[in-house]
């Protein structure tokens, strides 16, 4: 941006300067700082005096329009060289217009190109008062429309992303704390937009912040990454902690005023994908469940021993879904260990070597309370219990969660089969006491057919 053609025309609506005074050492003249301030802007802008005389006309201007200071300086209005003839009117009297009306005034015109191009142009124009407080000139600001448009729009965006998104929308610091929270994310994070800005994301994360942390310092350092990433966290909230899954796109921030980029924090946009990603996870646990039942009741067909084929059933179902397994059946009154998984390390389920022991269950024992019910129980290990919870209740001492199922052939009770997982496992869901009830009615039919065979390792109704 060129400032004006003479040091007199840029003061007339620049800063005053005493002649007389001489100007500290060093001091830039203020019509020299001036011109340096109106080159520096982004925006276009010239300026006419009270008669419509150009008097300013910045580097910006000259790149729209393609005219240079020295031929913009000092002509009277646009007609003939900026603007069309039919227009010239117009646009003049709209411009100078101004001069005598309050406030700023937003028009759009159509001004030409030094090549003879045409280009629409947004101005903001505004009436410059002398010292005597009457009308001295106007100046107008101005930009190619698209450009006014493209600006809008990302303003639009922006706002609208902040307020209204149907998905959340975190702004964070480089030090990733929340500076701005859309109403989504405030929701999902469960906070208000106010109360969420500032706080440290582990104060609000229980479990799953060192991945998400982890992502935001990549993106901090390398730039955004190419895919989408699906973080599962666990929130704390005033009614508990609640697990979510989020699909995560993040984008790195930098400030487009620096000359070099500058990064200001990370944009973190995410969407709640956790019912969808549970039910496809219970998708994948119904069709993995189903081809094991399959794939048991083809392997017992094969079985000659009926026993054999009541443990070849177990080990199918014990895949991915627990990590020990025992068999007690009824022997007259009492429950009797007939068949069980290594304690100590994992293995198939096998035979009791020696059978006709007697398990010394109390009367609250969960097998028993099983077979009171005619249902399957589910029990877990409470806070702190250690191995002696397991170990009481006769089971290896690695166990925190079990599930009973009862055996039932022929309208009769045959005993207990007991599922039992270690503390890296989740406790059992009903869904999988569903499974485990399916999975009892294979084994109580082969322990049935056992019994009435006379199966070896298997106690008989009445054994004592």
């Amino acid at each position: 941006m060129s400032a004006s053609r003479s040091s007199g025309t840029t003061d007339a609506l620049g800063p005053d300067e005493d002649p007389g005074r001489q100007p500290p050492a060093g001091a830039v003249p203020g019509s020299r700082l001036l011109a340096a301030l109106l080159d520096g802007m982004d925006a276009a802008l010239c300026a006419f005096d009270a008669h419509g005389t150009i008097t300013h006309w910045n580097r910006e201007a000259e790149r729209i329009l393609g005219w240079t200071a020295a031929e913009a300086v000092g002509r009277t209005g646009f007609a003939g060289w900026a603007v069309r003839s039919a227009d010239a009117d117009g646009v003049h009297g709209r411009l100078m217009a101004v001069m005598d009306a309050p406030g700023r005034q937003v028009h759009e015109f159509a001004l030409v190109r030094k090549d003879g191009g045409r280009v629409l142009v947004r101005t903001q124009s505004s009436g410059v008062r002398g010292e005597n407080g009457r009308p001295a000139g106007v100046y107008c600001a101005f930009s190619e429309v698209h450009t006014q448009i493209d600006l809008e729009r990302s303003i639009a965006l922006s706002e609208a992303l902040l307020e209204d998104a149907c998905w959340g929308v975190v702004l964070v610091d480089v030090d990733l704390r929340p500076t701005v929270v859309n109403a989504h994310a405030a929701r999902a994070l469960g906070g208000g937009r106010t109360t969420l800005l500032g706080r440290p994301l582990g104060e609000l994360i229980v479990q799953g912040v060192e991945e998400l942390e982890g992502a935001l310092q990549h993106v901090l350092a390398e730039g955004a990454p190419p895919a989408l990433a699906e973080l599962w966290v666990t929130l704390r909230t005033p009614d508990g902690d609640r697990r979510r899954c989020w699909r995560s796109g993040f984008l790195r921030l930098a400030s487009p005023l620096a000359e070099e980029p500058v990064p200001l924090g990370v944009g973190w946009v995410f969407q709640d994908v956790t019912a969808a990603r549970l039910a496809e996870q219970e998708a994948d646990r119904v069709r993995f469940r189903s081809n094991q039942l399959h794939r048991a009741a083809r392997q017992a067909a094969e079985c000659e021993d009926p026993m054999e084929a009541a443990t070849s059933s177990l080990d199918y179902a014990l895949a991915g879904f627990a990590d020990h397994v025992v068999v007690d059946l009824l022997a007259g009154e009492r429950l009797v260990r007939a068949a069980a998984t290594p304690a100590d390390a994992p293995g198939p389920c096998l035979p009791v070597a020696g059978g006709s022991i007697p398990v010394r269950y109390g009367a609250r024992h969960p097998a028993v309370q099983a077979m009171e019910r005619t249902g399957a129980v589910r029990t877990s290990a409470g806070p702190g219990a250690g191995e002696q919870w397991a170990v009481e209740r006769r089971w290896p001492k690695d166990s925190v969660h079990a599930l009973c199922a009862v055996l039932r052939s022929r309208g009769r009770t045959l005993g207990v089969v007991t599922f039992l997982r270690a503390a890296n496992r989740s406790a059992f869901e009903r869904a999988d006491a569903l499974y485990a009830e399916s999975v009892a009615v294979r084994v109580a039919s082969a322990v049935d057919l056992a019994q009435l065979t006379g199966g070896s390792g298997v106690p008989g109704p009445s054994g004592g």
